[in-house]
């Protein structure tokens, strides 16, 4: 059985940063795929970024490319993602994942966390 335990939420003004936690039970972390999603409201769940199992290849999309991180660390069970230079349309419910036997390329998450709220503020 596999969990995923989000972190890191909160309200920040425009510009500032925050950095969101996921730690993961199971014995299956360090051999999956992890990433991050969003949902704002009316709006359907976006990815957001993900991490091979290696931490070495990442993937983002476009509209926050260049200012947010994922990292992962497969000692702790846990993958990051580090927000940068946040901005109102950042604001959303923020979802970690794990794709057990999938890709980087194109995520199919089979497990997903509760989600962690992130509010920007303008």
């Amino acid at each position: 059985q596999v969990q995923l335990v989000e972190s890191g939420g909160g309200l920040v003004q425009a510009g500032g940063s925050l950095r969101l936690s996921c730690a993961a039970s199971g014995r299956t972390f360090s051999s999956s795929v992890m990433g991050w999603f969003r949902q704002a409201p009316g709006k359907e769940r976006e990815f957001v970024a993900a991490v091979s199992r290696s931490g070495v290849v990442t993937k983002y999309a476009d509209s926050v490319k260049g200012r947010f991180t994922i990292s992962r660390d497969n000692a702790k069970n846990t993958v990051y993602l580090q927000m940068n230079s946040l901005k109102p349309e950042d604001t959303a419910v923020y979802y970690c994942a794990q794709d057990d036997g999938g890709s980087i390329v194109a995520m199919s998450p089979d497990y997903w966390g509760q989600g962690t709220q992130v509010t920007v503020s303008s």
